[in-house]
């Protein structure tokens, strides 16, 4: 199979989205008057981000999900990707399996393939994905006030703890496996609570590194410092059991979305966990300063490491 029949066979889908799409040398796109794009790339390296041996179609809908979780934080609306393929060789039913759950994700959020590469090499996917938002509504990180509530969706942890079981740091039954992997394999990117914030949210951030760093970002972008209660992190059943909840602020690729709201807000944000059916969980507040003091239930400090994920550390 050549690289042209590779591409025509898997990854070519009609774009209504698009002026046009695959199968010229570039494609044209057409945003939306009034709006401006939002444009975010990321890359997942076999051995660094998956095990070789991840299933193709869990891993087709992680390749796009963690880019569609960059534009959640932005509030911005999906419009297109393109993909970038490094491939060991042409495996017709890996990669049948890999477009299969890329392209389910996509269809559930609108997007259209338009475009990308395939070269031969070690096993890397690289995603850059388009968005689009009214230029005064998108979420940034640099807009965090003092007295703002901080927010978190979902829960915490669950990813990285099936990750230490696999890596075969702890050793979780087959029930609490099957609880938490998901959470790893198969993230949901919460781009309907990002379109839902426009507005009421100073600031936003997709947790992918651990929440302590990804908030971090967010304090240096406002120069501003937080408080989080600890016991009000929100955790699942089985990290809570495990007694993981430090996983809570440390554990990567939940792809959960932090915010920060103006404290009189609190009541529409109930508003849109509940039309959501997605938890929302006041964890902290906005506080003068500089950095993130991570308090017990008695509101003293607990001595907590703040770094995340670091691809070069």
């Amino acid at each position: 199979m050549s690289e042209f029949d590779l591409i025509r066979r898997h990854f070519t889908r009609a774009t209504p989205g698009a002026v046009l799409g695959v199968g010229d040398d570039a494609a044209l796109l057409q945003p939306t008057a009034g709006k401006v794009l939002a444009v975010s790339t990321d890359m997942l390296v076999s051995g660094t981000h998956f095990f070789p041996d991840a299933d193709p179609f869990l891993l087709g809908h992680k390749t796009l999900a963690v880019n569609l979780s960059d534009l959640a934080a932005m509030g911005a609306t999906p419009r297109w990707a393109t993909l970038a393929l490094s491939l060991p060789a042409a495996d017709e039913a890996w990669l049948e399996r890999f477009s299969a759950g890329f392209f389910a994700l996509a269809q559930r959020h609108g997007v259209d393939l338009v475009g990308g590469d395939t070269t031969r090499g070690p096993l890397n996917l690289c995603v850059t994905i388009f968005g689009e938002v009214p230029p005064q509504q998108a979420l940034r990180r640099s807009g965090a006030q003092v007295g703002d509530d901080i927010w978190v969706s979902g829960t915490l942890g669950d990813a990285a703890l099936a990750l230490a079981h696999l890596q075969g740091c702890i050793v979780l039954s087959d029930g609490e496996l099957a609880a938490c992997e998901q959470r790893l394999h198969q993230p949901q990117p919460r781009i309907e609570l990002g379109l839902a914030l426009r507005g009421i949210a100073h600031s936003a951030i997709d947790v992918s590194d651990g929440l302590l760093a990804d908030l971090g970002h967010i304090l240096e972008c406002s120069n501003v410092g937080a408080e989080i209660d600890f016991a009000m992190l929100p955790v699942s059943q089985v990290l809570r059991l495990r007694s993981q909840q430090k996983l809570a602020l440390h554990g990567g690729d939940d792809y959960e979305l932090c915010f920060t709201a103006p404290a009189e807000r609190a009541v529409e944000v109930h508003a849109i966990a509940e039309r959501l059916g997605l938890p929302l969980t006041r964890i902290g507040k906005i506080v003068a300063g500089r950095g993130c003091i991570v308090q017990d239930a008695s509101g003293n400090p607990l001595h907590i490491e703040t770094e995340g994920y670091d691809h070069f550390r």
